[in-house]
């Protein structure tokens, strides 16, 4: 009867795998694909996602698409006094070793733009990943409502 906990220790691994939704593409660790969902007619939302580099040579990430939105961005946000600026990045460097969280706030992110249907909770949404080195990857962006505690900058207005 050794047999069970094996069998339950491999059930529990394969799990922990289904449900950690992380991609590996040469080199690079994906982790955690997420959007917020969107309200009705609202045109864009944005997409969060981790990538690790753990390779000695360095890579970029240079281009994004998915095919519930016109097009697909690689954005910058920063806070500048009071004002929240946004602007489009053409690529994010990734060093060999170095690791880019993309949250919700601040920093990186994915802007989702024209989309062709509202992003709700559970949904499960296609997106395309194009990078220098490793090349091309397909992961499940899942839409997460935000938790109670997420940044939302007091008062910032959304500039371009």
């Amino acid at each position: 009867m050794k047999l069970r906990p094996t069998l339950l220790a491999l059930a529990l691994m394969l799990f922990g795998q289904a449900n950690a939704h992380e991609y590996t593409l040469k080199d690079l660790q994906i982790d955690h694909p997420y959007a917020r969902p969107t309200v009705a007619h609202q045109p864009s939302g944005a997409a969060y996602l981790s990538i690790e580099n753990k390779g000695s040579n360095s890579d970029k990430l240079i281009g994004v698409a998915s095919p519930i939105a016109k097009s697909a961005q690689i954005h910058s946000m920063s806070m500048e006094g009071n004002v929240m600026k946004m602007r489009e990045v053409g690529d994010i460097s990734l060093p060999s070793g170095a690791k880019v969280v993309m949250k919700p706030g601040n920093g990186y992110h994915i802007m989702l733009v024209g989309l062709s249907q509202p992003l709700k909770a559970g949904d499960k949404i296609p997106l395309t990943l194009s990078f220098e080195r490793a090349g091309k990857t397909e992961v499940s962006v899942v839409v997460e409502k935000a938790p109670a505690n997420e940044e939302k900058p007091a008062g910032a207005h959304h500039h371009h």
